[in-house]
């Protein structure tokens, strides 16, 4: 019985924030348009109600932890839902993500998305994407914030291992900025597909940061580490069992 009443809590959650996005995207339309300020603080007010309307409405109350980057870095992080998204983005200055390129075609998504300094990627094309994202990610550089890279490309499952993609190692090397890593539980309330969210603390959290200047393999075998360790560590805090059961 308790099961299927957050069923049916995680439903409505699920269809109140996609309405509460159209919403806001309807109303902040023109000043998005007009203003990049407007986009941003559209945004900003979807991410954080949202993260309040999940404690609220299905449990999953959410901790950041770590120092939150606020200058030009490059942020990689462990992508297990929407939710590790919404905190970051609540969390940092200005995030700009690195992002599929069909997402560009969403309502309201693809729009704001543009307006923030987003940059798509297209995930078929391997050596020509990452050489085409290069390019990209440098004329973003006139407009000041944080750059977000999901290293593994997708969404992955508590209990998934996928590798690390070598285009977040290509932009660490050719902007020469620091990166900040980044761990998540989140996918063990919120998964990745599905319906039921399940209560309890998500958590996303910034490591210590990676400075410039180290080869390409050092840096993504460091990167993975970071992350994957803590990850492991955040979930186990949540009750994960290394057989992917929770």
């Amino acid at each position: 019985m308790a099961h299927a009443i957050q069923w049916l809590r995680s439903l409505v959650f699920i269809i109140v924030i996609y309405a509460w996005m159209a919403v806001l995207g309807v109303l902040f339309t023109p000043y998005a348009i007009l203003s990049k300020r407007g986009a941003l603080r559209a945004c900003k007010i979807y991410a954080r109600t949202t993260i309040h309307l999940a404690r609220w409405m299905v449990g999953i109350r959410s901790e950041v932890r770590g120092p939150v980057p606020s200058g030009e870095v490059m942020v990689a992080a462990k992508h297990q839902s929407f939710l590790d998204i919404l905190l970051i983005f609540d969390a940092v200055p200005h995030a700009k993500f690195i992002m599929k390129r069909e997402l560009l075609w969403t309502p309201f998504i693809g729009l704001y998305a543009k307006r923030l300094g987003c940059v798509p990627v297209d995930r078929g094309r391997r050596g020509a994407a990452v050489a085409k994202l290069v390019q990209d990610v440098a004329q973003e550089f006139n407009d000041p914030g944080q750059l977000i890279i999901y290293p593994q490309g997708t969404r992955v499952a508590p209990a998934d291992k996928k590798p690390y993609k070598v285009g977040t190692g290509v932009l660490y090397k050719e902007l020469g900025q620091t990166c900040v890593p980044v761990a998540t539980n989140v996918g063990l309330f919120w998964p990745r597909k599905g319906i039921l969210r399940k209560p309890g603390l998500a958590v996303v959290e910034f490591l210590e940061p990676i400075a410039p200047g180290m080869d390409r393999t050092s840096f993504m075998r460091q990167l993975e580490q970071r992350v994957e360790t803590r990850s492991i560590e955040l979930m186990r805090e949540a009750g994960f069992d290394p057989d992917g059961t929770y």
